[in-house]
């Protein structure tokens, strides 16, 4: 198992000294998964929700976040993102609408962290805006799907189901 790279050898918290890396190439893709009724489901997809387009509001939501992941997250490095794509497939069988994100840029650090926030706040926007009609909504699996470039190189997630019921 490799160290924690945020802990020196004191134990305190630090951030990584990335001045030495190479910049290079680096994407990453994250996916989450919102699950509703059947009413809220179709109120999105029909754009009836009173508060406006859910969708679109989570797609700017969800690239907003990709970009302040630095301000979330305490150890992650301020980031010159190039590239933030947030895409929804809404799955009418299982009332579930799966996100995608993608960011990339060309840098000494990966994007994973900004993938994963896009995804994040894009569900927890389709959540927020449906909150009034089905408080019993649920977000999850948030996960990395893939990343490239780097020192780690190519990682691919071998599994891309939905939750299920």
């Amino acid at each position: 198992m490799n160290e924690f790279t945020h802990i020196d050898d004191q134990g305190r918290v630090r951030m990584v000294d990335v001045s030495g890396k190479t910049a290079t190439l680096r994407q990453a893709t994250a996916e989450a998964f919102v699950s509703m009724s059947p009413d809220t489901f179709e109120m999105i997809r029909a754009g009836g929700i009173k508060k406006g387009n859910v969708l679109e509001t989570a797609r700017i939501a969800g690239i907003m976040g990709a970009k302040k992941t630095a301000e979330l997250i305490p150890m992650c490095h301020p980031l010159n993102i190039t590239h933030v794509q947030v895409d929804f497939f809404p799955d009418e069988k299982t009332r579930c609408i799966r996100i995608v994100a993608s960011a990339r840029l060309t840098g000494q650090t990966g994007v994973e962290m900004e993938a994963l926030t896009a995804v994040s706040v894009a569900a927890l926007t389709i959540y927020d805006m449906c909150k009034s009609y089905d408080r019993a909504m649920t977000i999850s699996n948030i996960r990395l799907v893939e990343k490239s470039g780097g020192k780690s190189g190519h990682f691919v997630r071998e599994t891309g189901d939905a939750p299920s019921d």
